[in-house]
């Protein structure tokens, strides 16, 4: 079998190639990515653990745009399933530059598709998505889109390409919470990593708002299980919510202190009540997946703080 993963070289891909490589069934793997995140961690360090039934498989890098059609389909055609992960992901200026976030989430995905109806061989795509979707407010799985920022409308656009797929071959739309936790690969702007590095090497964090918005959140190593799980497990065509817990951004302060109790926090523009949403954790995938162990954030932060190089 071979998986081709588009944003491999990322956060979220740099999880699951470590998952797959100890698949028997998978022979090669294909990293697209344009690297526009500086984003070389996947290619350094220790050689990926193998399983020993697996020492043959082959990681082979691609640095392609997602636009650049000829190329992208050129790998498309070798696949047997496809992962979606290539996007700009959100960050403050994400409503400054909305003709990026176009091209990348929204175009950049129809390509893909375009690519995928045409290819030979794929059986099967899974799509990462975003619950910025859902705008703000509360959420479960029956709610009516209605995103409030580039970031969340281009991913949405991005969905309504992807569902030309249903009843073709199985495709999964996995509208994802805010991701945490470490690998060698992380993204430190995310809010509860970004915390955790502030804690240890500065001692203070800063809390954006008043604190009080609540956001959904997974773990990666829970992102990495559920899209490792995917590529064996077939579900009925859909879309699925990620979500692990919704936490209020004070309450992530108080788990940080109790790691680092010489902890200070300053608040920048506390008078702003900051967008927020919520998203129920009764998961539509948990019918046809194994449910995930609940794991404390307390643990997992202390875990994550022995990788802390000093």
């Amino acid at each position: 079998m071979t998986v081709l993963i588009t944003g491999g070289a990322g956060y979220v891909g740099t999880q699951l190639i470590a998952q797959l490589v100890k698949m028997p069934a998978v022979a090669k793997i294909i990293v697209y990515d344009n690297l526009s995140r500086d984003n070389y961690n996947l290619f350094l360090g220790h050689s990926l653990q193998l399983s020993s039934k697996n020492q043959g498989v082959k990681v082979e890098f691609a640095q392609g745009e997602l636009l650049n059609t000829r190329k992208l389909r050129q790998y498309v055609n070798e696949a047997d399933v496809v992962y979606h992960l290539a996007a700009k992901v959100l960050t403050p200026f994400s409503n400054t530059d909305g003709h990026a976030y176009e091209q990348t989430n929204h175009w950049g995905t129809a390509e893909l598709v375009y690519a995928v109806e045409d290819a030979p061989n794929v059986q099967k795509l899974i799509y990462l998505s975003s619950t910025s979707v859902y705008g703000s407010s509360y959420a479960d799985e029956d709610t009516l889109p209605s995103p409030q920022t580039i970031y969340g409308i281009s991913k949405f656009r991005g969905e309504e390409h992807v569902k030309r797929l249903f009843g073709k071959i199985p495709t999964y739309i996995l509208r994802c919470g805010n991701v945490y936790g470490y690998n060698k690969s992380l993204r430190f702007d995310a809010v509860i990593n970004r915390f955790m590095f502030e804690a240890n090497f500065k001692r203070r964090i800063s809390i954006y708002g008043d604190g009080e918005q609540r956001r959904s959140f997974v773990s990666i190593q829970k992102v990495g299980d559920i899209l490792f799980a995917l590529i064996n497990h077939d579900l009925p065509s859909d879309t699925y919510n990620l979500v692990e817990k919704n936490l209020q951004i004070l309450d992530i302060v108080d788990v940080v202190k109790a790691i680092y109790f010489d902890l200070e926090f300053i608040f920048v523009n506390r008078h702003l009540s900051l967008r927020e949403l919520s998203v129920d954790t009764d998961l539509k995938l948990f019918q046809f997946l194994p449910s995930w162990e609940e794991s404390s954030l307390l643990d997992e932060m202390e875990a994550f703080r022995t990788e802390f190089s000093f």
